[in-house]
């Protein structure tokens, strides 16, 4: 599974209590040669970790160890580094086993607990939000789904949407110069329209994501004038020729529309930092985000994308690893995602800007609530 995969119904599934033990394996891997020669040494090592750890706990009972371990290895044998992406994530649990693949790094660890650890996974999908994309057409409607530049086609919530009567409709009309703004003036379309909106508005409430409209001028129109979650609305790009897809052509086409999108999203982000700076509720570094992170106090987390820090966490600071030496404390490897996992679970909103945005706030900052 990857990102686009963890709504929020999935992201509260797995992080629900488990019977212990709940063990995560997190693998870091890599996309391209050589880097990725290294990738099955990691997972060999990391799940021979995890077995000796699970069989010598005296703790857990012999059929539980049994069967995590089985659990274990069909996770395992799901496992293809062929198509690895930045890291990789094997649950397993009593019962059940999951595998994840992510597009952001994560650090090689092995953590047996009563739940299962998904910071990795929380700050990968709010690095490459998912969205949505519908491809409008009189005579059907395709849902896309995205994260990053990846997109496929989705076949969920009754889509590919076709119109009720389709044989009212002549299958080369919308292709007739000259001809297509006369089917989107239909009653027909417009009814069919608004089918696709029920089935759009119950899907964003189970899956909310930005939303991008792909079509012909006059099909975005139609469409819009019917729509009902227009907060979701992203951005629209008026081309035909793209319902079909395939993704290979979609998505570069509808780059622009997306990068524009980021950089508004990014303005009224940092639009916010100064705010608050101003109101004196802003948290500016990593240490001081996460006594604020701590106490539930952040209402919006800011992160550049790539930053990551190891630290040791002591008297209730965080003190980076390489001055460490000496610090009683525990050693936090992933305490960036570890905040934005805590800081989705406390209500709060986190959003990634690009690398070198938050240079004058040490690459971390928050909104508090007071």
């Amino acid at each position: 599974m990857d990102v686009t995969d963890l709504t929020p119904a999935a992201l509260a599934e797995l992080a629900a209590p488990r019977p212990l033990p709940a063990v995560t394996v997190a693998v870091p891997t890599h996309r391209r040669e050589p880097e990725n020669e290294q990738d099955a040494l990691w997972l060999k090592n990391l799940l021979g970790e995890a077995r000796r750890r699970i069989e010598t706990d005296e703790s857990l009972a012999r059929a539980d160890r049994l069967d995590v371990l089985a659990q274990l290895d069909q996770a395992a044998a799901e496992v293809d580094l062929r198509h690895a992406l930045d890291g990789l994530l094997l649950f397993a649990a009593p019962g059940e086993h999951q595998v994840w693949s992510i597009p952001r790094t994560v650090p090689g660890r092995v953590v047996l607990s009563d739940t299962f650890l998904t910071r990795n996974l929380v700050a990968a999908r709010a690095v490459h939000a998912p969205y949505w994309v519908l491809t409008l057409g009189a005579q059907q409607v395709r849902l896309w789904s995205g994260a990053g530049p990846e997109l496929a086609q989705a076949r969920v919530a009754g889509f590919p949407q076709l119109p009720a009567n389709p044989e009212k409709f002549d299958p080369q009309r919308e292709e007739r110069i000259g001809d297509t703004p006369s089917v989107y003036r239909a009653e027909e379309t417009k009814s069919f329209f608004r089918d696709v909106d029920t089935a759009l508005t119950g899907l964003l409430k189970r899956d909310p994501r930005p939303l991008y409209l792909v079509g012909v001028p006059a099909a975005i129109s139609l469409f819009d004038a019917v729509l009902t979650s227009r907060a979701a609305l992203a951005g629209t790009l008026e081309k035909g020729g793209l319902g079909d897809g395939p993704a290979t052509a979609l998505a570069p086409a509808l780059q622009p529309v997306r990068a524009a999108h980021a950089t508004q999203r990014q303005q009224a982000v940092l639009t916010r930092l100064e705010q608050a700076a101003g109101r004196k509720t802003l948290a500016a570094g990593l240490d001081e985000v996460w006594e604020a992170v701590a106490e539930g106090r952040v209402a919006e987390l800011v992160v550049e994308e790539d930053f990551r820090a190891a630290v040791v966490v002591s008297g209730g600071h965080l003190v980076p690893t390489t001055e460490a030496a000496g610090a009683d404390g525990e050693v936090r490897e992933d305490v960036v995602d570890e905040a934005v996992e805590r800081t989705l679970q406390s209500g709060g909103e986190v959003s990634f800007v690009p690398d070198g945005t938050l240079a004058d706030r040490q690459s971390i900052a928050a909104v508090l609530r007071y």
